[in-house]
Parts: structure tokens; sequence; C-alpha cells
């Protein structure tokens, strides 16, 4: 049977068990907590473990701590931020107290590790305090903004890379059906006539626009407010060392972060966040309306998603378009996140926000639900069938290719070669059109170039 220790706080004493990392402080928030059985991000608790690594260095290098504790102290961090213990965060990731369970949690983790590589026992704070020692010159209210905009870059870059995949997927598609005639449709009805690979080509443009932005939008999370302590004044902290500590956590991090030049207002307002939601709301409704547009050209016929599994438990043989239904619950749920966090943002009380734990979750969450679903579809899209025969059939029985021909005809010879197609009761339109008016100029009129070039040449338009 595991045994058990004892540890005492401000409200007193507490048993949790010898063997786990963490201290009476977490113990407290597993039970004030237990709310939506999500543990805090582990992109969050790696951010936090290098911010803490940031600031044991500013205070080893200044002397404000002992060589020997500091380097006990590294080690921890190093290890939390390579994912071990892997579970010793338990704390509930919708907590009060503006993440100060989340960075207690941190801080006993790292304490009682640190101890452990001394040669102590875990609970032993006389080697290794995990206030004195390991939250020196810290706040919650410094180190857990700070945390959140470092794993907000890592999370960006990562989301820049698979947006640049699936965009590179559609280019590959447009260019594998670029010679394919189609007919384009605008409020579901049928429309002009394109190429199947134009239509691929705005899908790509418009995650080009996602990927520029997603790029970018981290310098937005750049500035930090880490040496502000409680309230952006950096009260308790030690001059030398609030201008260290920036020095280190870039280090630390690999990242151009930048101490902000006013840091109770960084500390006060997170509207920056409420910022790159934004760019991450946008690609969600790219990719909502692009994966409803594929399962409807899959509807059509036009093109034929790769099956992934069976489609239903009664009707055998039913295959459905699954990871595009998948894609569009995720956009869904981003868009949800982004009022969540400009909620969070907005309730905000006089110097700090209390409500960064449900931004955090919902920013975190957002970034990884568009990494992962831009990985799958990614190559799911490469593995796309066109099926010509089928794009051909909706061209050669839509009136509306007419529309293509009206530099050569004109509005009123379309119209009556459109109410004569109705009248006569013909079946193909193409058929009809190069039996009017002589296959060449129909082919070369509907031909992929024609259609796809930005306007057309004035010698194919014969006067009047």
């Amino acid at each position: 049977m595991t045994g058990m220790r004892t540890e005492e706080d401000l409200l007193g004493t507490l048993e949790l068990p010898a063997n786990c990392y963490w201290g009476i402080h977490t113990q407290r928030a597993l039970s004030n907590f237990p709310i939506s059985g999500t543990p805090v991000n582990p992109a969050l608790i790696k951010a936090l473990a290098l911010v803490k690594k940031a600031c044991c260095q500013a205070n080893a290098g200044l002397r404000y701590l002992p060589t020997d504790k500091a380097e006990a102290i590294l080690a921890a961090c190093d290890d939390i931020a390579a994912g071990k213990p892997s579970d010793a965060f338990p704390v509930d990731a919708l907590q009060g107290g503006a993440g100060t369970s989340t960075n207690m949690n941190l801080n006993e983790v790292i304490a009682n590790l640190a101890i452990e590589k001394l040669g102590g026992k875990k609970g032993d704070y006389r080697l290794v305090h995990p206030l004195d020692h390991v939250n020196l010159h810290q706040s919650t209210n410094d180190t857990y903004p700070t945390a959140i905009r470092i794993a907000g870059i890592q999370g960006l870059r990562r989301l820049s890379s698979s947006v640049a995949r699936l965009q590179g997927a559609f280019q590959d598609r447009e260019r594998a059906f670029g010679e394919i005639v189609t007919i384009s449709r605008t409020e579901l009805q049928e429309a002009v006539p394109v190429t199947l690979g134009a239509e691929f080509s705005a899908f790509a443009e418009a995650l080009s626009r996602d990927r520029w932005r997603t790029y970018k939008c981290e310098e937005r999370l750049r500035v930090v407010n880490i040496g502000g302590t409680a309230v952006g004044t950096g009260l308790t902290a030690p001059r030398d060392y609030i201008f260290l500590v920036i020095e280190k956590l870039r280090e630390v991090t690999g990242l151009g972060l930048a101490r902000g030049e006013n840091l109770m207002g960084e500390t006060a307002h997170a509207d920056t966040f409420v910022e790159v939601s934004g760019i991450l709301k946008a690609h969600a409704a790219n990719l909502i309306k692009i994966a409803n547009d594929l399962r409807l050209l899959n509807f059509t016929g036009e093109i034929s998603l790769p099956p992934l599994q069976a489609g239903s438990s009664v009707m055998p043989g039913k295959v459905n378009p699954v990871l595009m239904e998948a894609a569009m619950q995720a956009g869904i749920k981003v868009m949800a996140n982004d009022v969540i966090i400009a909620e969070t943002v907005s309730r905000g009380t006089w110097q700090i926000n209390e409500f960064l734990p449900l931004l955090s979750h919902a920013l975190l969450e957002s970034l990884h639900l568009l990494d992962s679903i831009d990985e799958l579809l990614a190559g799911h899209i490469l593995r796309i069938v066109p099926d010509r025969d089928r794009c051909q059939f909706h061209l050669d029985r839509s009136p509306m290719i007419l529309t293509a021909l009206l530099p050569f005809l004109g509005y009123e010879r379309a119209t009556e070669l459109i109410a004569t197609f109705h009248r006569e009761k013909h079946a193909n339109v193409r058929a009809f059109l190069e039996v009017k008016l002589g296959r060449e100029l129909v082919e070369k009129l509907l031909s992929p170039y024609a259609l796809t070039a930005l306007g057309y040449r004035k010698e194919t338009s014969p006067p009047r």
C-alpha cells in the first residue's frame, strides 16, 4: 500500500500520496476543481517549464540561487519540458485563481524532482522549496501569461507548416485536374463552365492566405510580461533579474521574445489573444467552406473522396465523406473557442485577467484541432480521384455553358438558342451547339485554356 506524507500551508495540513511529485497546493486544487475532467494542456505545462528554467538561470547567474539548487531545478525543468513525468500535472483545465494552481503544480513538481536529484525525499522542502527557490522573483501573473504566449507561438509554427502542406496538396490536385472541364455553381444552381483544376486552385489560394496570416501573427505573441511579477510593476523582483530573465528566456525557447515596454499594460490586458484567435477563426471558416464544397462535389460525382470506413450500420455499401464532416466540426469548435477567448479577455478586472486558464485551454485546443485536421486532410486530398465522364456529363447538359459563348454570339442570340434548345427538348447542350454553330468553334470556346484565361481575346469575338 502506498504511504502518505503530510504537508502544511496557510489553511492547515493535508495528507497526500508519498510518491506523488506534486504538493499541498496542487492537492487542494484537485479537491477544489473536479470540473471538466480534462487536465491542463501539456503544451502549456512544457512552456511553463521553459519559463521556470529561464527564471532559474537568471537567478543563478545573479547568485540569488545556490549553484547546487539551481542545477537540480534546471534538470527538473528539462525533464518536464521533455514530457516527464507525464502523470504529475493532474489539475483541471478549468480552475480559479488566474492560473495559480497550474503555477504551483509546476513549482511543486520541479521542487520534488530537484529534491530527488539532490538525494532527498519528496516533500523535504528544506532542500528545494517550491516558492522560495523555484518561484523566486516570479508571480503567476507574469510566468503564466508568458507561458501561454510561448505555447501559442510553438502551436502557430506547427499550424503554419500544416497549412502549407494542405495548400500544397490542393495545388497538386489543381495541376492534375487542370484539363478537366466541368460546370461551376452559384447559389446552388449551375453557372459558367470552368475546369476542375480551377476550382481546386481557389481552395489553394484561400489556404495561401491562411498560411501567411498564421505565419505572421506569431509576432503578436512575442511581447511578454515576464519580470512584471504581480501586477506589472516588478515588485519583489530585483532590477538586474528583470533585465536578465528576458534574455535567458530567448535563449531557452529559441524565440524572438521581447519584454513589454508597459508591463502593467501587458499584465492587465490580453487582447492580443483575441487578435490571434481571429486568425484561427478565419482558417476555420475556410476549412468549413472547403470541406463542404468537397463533399458536395463528391455528391455530384465529379470527384470521389477516398473511402475511409463503412458509412452505415443498416445500409450496406454506404460510404460517407466522414473526414469532411470531421473537418467541419473541428472548424465549428474553433469558432466557438474564438467566442470563449473574446469573452475571457473582456472579463479581466483591473490589473490582471482571472480567466486565463479558460483562455489558454481554448487557444491551445484550437491550435491543436487545426493542426491535426490539416495534417489529415493533406494526405486525404492527394487521394481524390476525378470522374472525367461525370464532369463532362454535367457540362454537356447545362444550358449555362452558353455563357462562355456570349462574346461570340451576343446576349440576344444566346437567349434564342436556349429557347430553341428547350422548345425542341434536346438533352445534350454541347451536341446541340455543335450542330448550330460548328464543332470547331464550340471546342475552341469551351477549351480548358479559354475557360481559365483571364478574359477573352478580341479575335474570338467577331464584329456584330
